[in-house]
């Protein structure tokens, strides 16, 4: 199966301004990058084209506890379709916001997508995503087909005790419409995010199990380093092209 992979810019952490030259000499031609204002699109645009690039996803933002959360998310559902990006990441959180009123405001977003013939992506975070039980009550609680789930495969362990990667995806490997690939060395609350291949992520059976189900991606990237490692420039792009070499290796990427 040909696999889309694209990376994260913000996996560049302070150098994120070498991606956009870096990213196609390793051989990534998607990237996943914070929805730009109407007024940035134009120029955003234009910097894709410039480094052969194409935006496979946008990283948006949500404030489930306002009323009109849809109406923010307007411009960064527009900014998806004008850039090609048929998926917007969110983190959403309820908070103390009553639930009948998240799925309600929640499914009005996903009608706002579906006309865009763009999916929201909701990443794996509390409280809605915690784990795979809850991110599945939380699907089933939505019910639109353009509101499904983006799987960190790091997140589980860093949110959770006593889990497993692989185990949370088959429960929630129905609503899976987007994956941030991260490793991690599987410590509870704990900042150890390498690159790819290095911590304890089982890689090949979460693609086996999802290739299984015809999915192709987006799959992206997301490095995140190790706290109290400061990475400088050379290590942060290493990070990268060992990531990289790791999807070729284990033959998800060509």
């Amino acid at each position: 199966m040909n696999h889309l992979i694209a990376c994260r810019i913000a996996s560049y952490g302070k150098f994120q301004e070498r991606a956009w030259s870096h990213l196609p000499t390793v051989g990534i031609r998607y990237v996943e990058m914070p929805a730009p204002a109407p007024n940035e699109i134009q120029d955003a645009r234009r910097r894709l084209a410039d480094h052969g690039l194409q935006a496979s996803s946008l990283q948006g933002k949500c404030q489930i506890g306002k009323p009109d959360a849809a109406d923010d998310l307007r411009t960064q559902i527009y900014a998806c379709s004008e850039l090609g990006a048929r998926f917007l990441f969110l983190s959403v959180k309820k908070g103390d916001t009553p639930e009948k009123d998240v799925w309600e405001r929640m499914r009005e977003i996903g009608d706002l997508a579906r006309a865009e013939n763009v999916t929201i992506v909701m990443e794996t975070h509390p409280d809605l995503v915690t784990n795979g039980d809850v991110g599945r009550r939380t699907m089933e609680a939505i019910n639109h087909p353009n509101v499904r789930i983006n799987y960190d495969t790091a997140n589980v362990y860093y949110y959770n005790e006593g889990i497993d990667s692989v185990a949370e995806l088959t429960k929630l490997i129905d609503y899976v419409a987007a994956v941030h690939l991260k490793e991690t060395n599987g410590g509870f609350k704990t900042w150890h995010f390498p690159a790819l291949g290095q911590g304890i992520v089982n890689f090949p059976e979460i693609f086996r199990l999802l290739d299984a189900r015809g999915f192709a991606g987006p799959y992206t990237m997301e490095i995140e380093g190790i706290e109290g490692v400061e990475w400088d420039e050379v290590a942060q792009l290493r990070a990268i092209e060992d990531s990289v070499s790791y999807l070729r290796r284990i033959g998800v990427m060509s």
